[in-house]
């Protein structure tokens, strides 16, 4: 078991011509770390491809990652010019069945996606706008899919779990 830290810097040199430097810094450490799921993958152009899989029961063919235990997952555009598409199946039912919702996000070149444990960590209300104020609305996030939008890219994965 190890700890991970994570740390995400913003800096700003020069900003609006002043030669003082805005750093901002946060960091974050995740202790019993013990299982990484790691990967560089490229994307054909126009051909989905599930990155990640989560569910409550692991072991399958599917190569999931066991919902519960994950802490911290990190999708990356390595790409310097053309954005990609990650879809996020939702698994509503909470059930390992076949995800029932879905929400997309769009991840421009270069940036990062990055969220916490996908167990009660996500949800959809297409039936009003209105912020969802209980997490028990929170529902399982079911599996990740990259979707180029032009163009073969190159993504990198990351997920730590912990100790079961």
């Amino acid at each position: 078991m190890a700890t991970l830290t994570v740390t995400i810097t913003e800096s700003l040199p020069d900003y609006n011509g002043v030669s003082n430097d805005l750093a901002l810094s946060n960091s974050l450490e995740i202790a019993g770390v013990d299982d990484i799921y790691h990967r560089v993958i490229t994307c054909k152009d126009d051909i989905p491809v599930t990155v990640a899989n989560f569910h409550a029961t692991t072991g399958a063919s599917d190569s999931s990652l066991d919902v519960e235990n994950v802490r911290y997952i990190r999708i990356t555009n390595l790409e310097s010019s053309n954005s990609v598409i990650l879809d996020l199946q939702i698994d509503t039912a909470e059930d390992d069945s076949a995800a029932a919702d879905q929400g997309a996000i769009l991840l421009e070149a270069g940036k990062s996606f990055i969220m916490g444990s996908p167990s009660d960590g996500i949800v959809v209300n297409s039936a009003a706008a209105t912020p969802i104020v209980a997490k028990s609305s929170l529902v399982n996030l079911e599996s990740i899919i990259v979707d180029p939008l032009s163009e073969d890219c190159k993504v990198e994965v990351f997920i730590a779990s912990v100790v079961a």
